[in-house]
């Protein structure tokens, strides 16, 4: 289904005649309500656990969830946040790769892996990223997202196609 999806929106993107070309430009995603204090939910096929290291890595099939935000990939290393006497503080970031899909409550992106980073709100997606909002698509290499400001920028040769008006 999500390679199904891919290839459909990849078809469109590239099909279209008419885009918007850039080697960046400024979206808006997510929620200006997202909450990073919110729990971390992991769920995979496998799990791996360095306690001296500070890391986990979940292997298969991984879902990733914090309130509206869901991340899924097939790999997924945490890296956890410890305080200044090196103890243990909840989750720093995670780095997803093979193939990553993200959602808000409005959006969706798929991309080659990312990095969400919980204390900085932000996600990086990169590696042929696709993001729908809507009827709207864009494509892009690096996808970077405030999910505090509910903003992002799409980099790396860019193209977008806007959904139309109904008559």
């Amino acid at each position: 289904m999500k390679i199904a999806r891919t290839l459909m929106l990849v078809s469109v993107l590239l099909a279209a005649p008419v885009g918007a070309f850039a080697q960046g430009t400024q979206i808006a995603l997510g929620s200006a309500a997202f909450d990073a204090s919110q729990p971390v939910e992991v769920s995979a096929d496998a799990l791996s656990v360095d306690q001296a290291g500070g890391q986990a890595v979940f292997d298969g099939n991984v879902l990733v969830v914090q309130g509206d935000v869901r991340m899924s990939a097939g790999r997924v290393e945490i890296e956890y946040a410890t305080t200044e006497s090196g103890a243990a503080n909840g989750i720093a970031q995670l780095k997803a790769t093979g193939g990553v899909t993200f959602v808000t409550a409005t959006d969706a992106a798929e991309a080659r892996e990312a990095v969400y980073s919980i204390a900085n709100s932000s996600v990086t997606l990169s590696g042929d990223v696709i993001l729908t909002q809507g009827a709207t698509a864009i494509a892009g290499e690096k996808l970077v997202v405030d999910l505090k400001a509910g903003s992002g920028r799409m980099e790396g040769r860019v193209r977008t196609i806007i959904g139309g008006s109904a008559n």
